[in-house]
């Protein structure tokens, strides 16, 4: 009996797992690795989001797929604030962490083969998995004019403050983008999870009124709190924008049971109603990235873009593959540019997410 393929065949090897031989060597450093490269938060949950899961643990019946109304208002509030959206006609819903809604997003929105999807040159990978996941054509474009006449556009991502380059996208440029896919029926989601982390440039939101009219017709931006609030381990997302395509994929969600669990609502809940915390989190990285930056630079890379962001985009004009061997070799562990496209096979990716002690020693590592 012939089976049918199985559906991790649509995909490639696991990103992360490629890089289990220079986590080898990073690990086998004397002083331990210090580890760059997935952008994991080390910080403390904050006290107030811990205390409001704890309140809400006592949750024996169903979570709302559409997210309590509380949640909901904070969503919408916070988007308000952090994007400069207005909350008249704007939908909003929870998301099991961002990736989840980017994997699965072209297949809610009943995208398939024949369609085709735009990603960035140099991208998040769950971008193209989910169109594979859905059996769509993936095209790599940072300029619509590089689409060329493809037919069935039907998505198209757009990411700034960029993974991981940092690039920040100007209002013009993504008007433009959401123009072009009006006038041709797509979608424009927005991967927004690192709008919070401007730095040396200010970015700004799809559902901003400069980039979408005032109308978030045909938009999408995705939102996390992994970074913002150190949840990643809660997986706590949100999407925010047209509201028939939030309606649509709220339909769908019932039906797959993809619901954010009632404390963790709870607990997004608090995360977004308090900037305090996000403020000094914020600040840490800052540090860090002031750390860093002077360490890749003083032994020879070149930093480029990483404007904004969890990350540092950095060159030897080597092979990334090279460079991330020689780096664990003195136990730093990187990611591989290859990871995000073929543009990036000369850089690699440095994350902002290790202590203070850890960032500390970097530069006498790259000295060694």
């Amino acid at each position: 009996m012939n089976r049918p393929a199985p559906v991790s065949a649509r995909l490639p090897e696991f990103t992360w797992d490629t890089l289990d031989a220079a986590a080898g060597l990073a690990a086998a450093h004397p002083d331990g690795p210090i580890n760059l490269s997935m952008g994991t938060p080390v910080d403390p949950v904050p006290a107030l989001i811990r205390q409001a899961l704890a309140d809400a643990s006592d949750a024996p019946g169903y979570p709302l797929t559409a997210g309590t109304p509380a949640l909901r208002d904070a969503i919408a509030a916070w988007v308000a604030r952090a994007c400069g959206a207005g909350v008249d006609g704007l939908g909003v819903l929870p998301t099991v962490g961002s990736k989840e809604l980017v994997a699965w997003l072209p297949t809610l929105l009943g995208i398939g083969p024949g369609d085709v999807v735009v990603v960035p040159s140099i991208a998040y990978p769950t971008y193209e998995d989910g169109a594979r996941l859905a059996g769509a054509t993936v095209v790599r474009a940072d300029s619509l004019t590089a689409v060329g006449p493809t037919p069935r556009v039907r998505l198209v991502w757009v990411n700034s403050p960029g993974n991981p380059t940092g690039r920040v996208l100007p209002a013009p440029h993504l008007r433009k983008v959401v123009d072009w896919a009006r006038e041709r029926g797509a979608v424009v989601a927005s991967d927004e999870c690192y709008l919070p982390l401007g730095w040396d440039a200010e970015p700004v939101s799809v559902l901003s009124p400069e980039v979408c009219g005032g109308s978030y017709d045909g938009v999408l931006a995705v939102h996390s709190l992994s970074k913002r609030s150190n949840l990643a381990g809660y997986r706590a997302g949100f999407v925010a924008g047209d509201p028939a395509l939030v309606a649509e994929l709220l339909k769908v969600r019932k039906h797959a049971g993809m619901i954010v669990p009632a404390p963790v609502q709870a607990a997004m809940v608090a995360a977004l109603r308090d900037e305090r915390h996000a403020e000094e989190q914020r600040e840490r990285y800052r540090a860090r990235r002031a750390v860093l930056r002077a360490a890749f630079a003083a032994a020879g890379f070149t930093v480029e873009h990483s404007e904004a962001g969890l990350y540092l985009w950095l060159t030897r004009d080597e092979d990334c593959w090279e460079t991330v061997d020689r780096l664990a070799r003195r136990g730093i562990l990187v990611a591989a540019g290859a990871f995000y496209g073929p543009a990036g096979a000369r850089h690699v990716r440095a994350a902002l997410t290790e202590s203070d002690e850890r960032v500390a020693a970097v530069a006498d590592r790259l000295r060694g």
